[in-house]
């Protein structure tokens, strides 16, 4: 007795992939969209960060929605005043972001990122040194402006 060869599954249409990334991209943009529009700059349109409330120090967060709100108007040297590792984080999501659709339009896996232990040790003294050195005089800088 012969089996039946098992039946291939269909290949999902180009439209029904790009939904996962343009998803992901339109869930981005309308946050970002906000926030091109109403600036971070001007007091009282965001919440202040706690933790720059409670102990004075830029947190590795602080200054992101003023370098997001910079990159939409076209200002790199403000975003990367405001927050570089957000920026260089930006950029990092936008190239894998870039794979994944370009991925999806031919049928290919999307990227993985998969960091081993030691690189995200690594990832998380990064952010520690830049949160320390945009705390000190030296790294001033790094911080963003005061709003």
């Amino acid at each position: 007795m012969n089996a039946a060869p098992a039946p291939t599954a269909a290949r999902p249409s180009a439209p029904r992939r790009l939904v996962p990334p343009l998803s992901a991209v339109a869930a981005v943009a309308i946050p970002t969209g906000y926030v091109a529009t109403v600036d971070p700059n001007v007091p009282g349109h965001y919440p202040d960060c706690p933790f720059l409330a409670a102990t004075g120090w830029w947190c590795p967060g602080c200054g992101g929605l003023r370098c997001v709100h910079a990159l939409t108007h076209g200002d790199l040297s403000g975003a990367l005043h405001d927050n570089a590792v957000a920026v260089l984080l930006f950029a990092v999501l936008g190239v894998l972001w870039v794979r994944w659709l370009w991925a999806a339009l031919r049928a290919l896996p999307g990227p993985r990122l998969a960091l081993g232990a030691r690189r995200w040790v690594l990832v998380g003294l990064l952010v520690l040194v830049f949160t320390v050195v945009r705390n000190l005089p030296v790294g001033a800088g790094l911080a963003p402006p005061p709003v």
